[in-house]
């Protein structure tokens, strides 16, 4: 951890945060056993548990809650105060905590984050990828990337990369053996690969053409979680997916898929880097906001 002084104040916000010393040590870059050691210092030092500990949950006392409810804004307050003297720096130094999506992880890797980190060798990049959307200021990132659509609108969006579109492929095998749907509403005579969403809900397969929307309940033999797996069912022939375009691109360039209903799939705007407003943007932060906008510069 970088804030050598803020040790077990970082260490007691983490485990609230999570709930969990694993999860905890886990972005603290620490064992569990160090972690537990530092919290427990702490309780010694204060002369009171600050959590209640089992072996199946971590939850805080009521002596806990009330530390933390103070503890949060006075580290907040010395961490705008360290980042305050950071811009001062002629290059940015620290860790950037990023929460984003698996494919929007993809996406960014190459012409963003491994860029960024040639640029400020000093900085680290810790990028934690779940499908649902979380609070990224109650969970210690400093910024989230996701589609513009799905951003709350208390946070300051930057726009990048091209806009996005979901397509519906099959492999040439399948789509040999059964007609190419022509509309949504054939999708039903078709064995589809459904998609659970973290929610843990089936997505309803939408589409829109010339302001007309439609939503299908597809069904098929297989519904899976991640996309990189329902493209390999699709190539398998198990049925039609219903995928990102940057995903499938190289297997619809080969030939291994093949897209069907294109007209009902508009494209949308695509992934969008987003963060709190506050006084003090951190250095490390601004610096990743500079090069995203160099790079969509570029690209116009």
């Amino acid at each position: 951890m970088a804030r050598t002084g803020l040790t077990e104040y970082e260490a007691v916000m983490a485990v609230a945060r999570h709930r969990s010393f694993r999860a905890a040590a886990t972005e603290l870059g620490l064992s569990t056993t160090a972690l537990s050691q530092t919290v427990a210092a702490l309780e010694a030092r204060l002369g009171v548990r600050l959590f209640n500990r089992t072996t199946r949950s971590v939850s805080l006392t009521a002596a806990g809650e009330g530390f933390i409810e103070r503890l949060a804004p006075a580290v907040a307050a010395i961490r705008e105060a360290e980042e305050a003297v950071n811009s001062h720096r002629d290059t940015p130094v620290g860790t950037l905590r990023l929460n984003t999506s698996v494919g929007a992880a993809r996406q960014i890797l190459q012409p963003i984050v491994f860029a960024y980190l040639r640029r400020y060798p000093q900085m680290k990049v810790d990028i934690v990828t779940e499908g649902r959307l979380v609070d990224i200021v109650a969970d210690g990132f400093d910024a989230g990337i996701r589609l513009l659509e799905a951003v709350p609108q208390d946070m300051i969006a930057v726009a990048f990369g091209p806009d996005q579109r979901l397509v519906v492929v099959g492999s040439p095998d399948y789509l040999a053996q059964n007609p190419a749907p022509q509309a949504p509403a054939d999708l039903l005579a078709h064995s589809c690969i459904r998609s659970r969403l973290p929610s843990g809900s089936i997505w309803r397969w939408e589409f829109e053409r010339r302001g007309e929307e439609v939503t299908v309940d597809v069904q098929g033999p297989l519904t899976l979680d991640e996309a990189h797996l329902m493209q390999d069912a699709a190539r398998a022939g198990i049925g039609l997916a219903y995928l990102s375009e940057w995903n499938v691109a190289e297997d619809l360039k080969s030939g291994r898929l093949v897209r069907v209903l294109d007209e009902w799939t508009p494209s949308f705007q695509g992934l969008c880097l987003y963060y709190p407003g506050r006084r003090h943007v951190p250095a490390g932060l601004r610096a990743f906001i500079g090069l995203i906008k160099a790079v969509r510069e570029r690209s116009a």
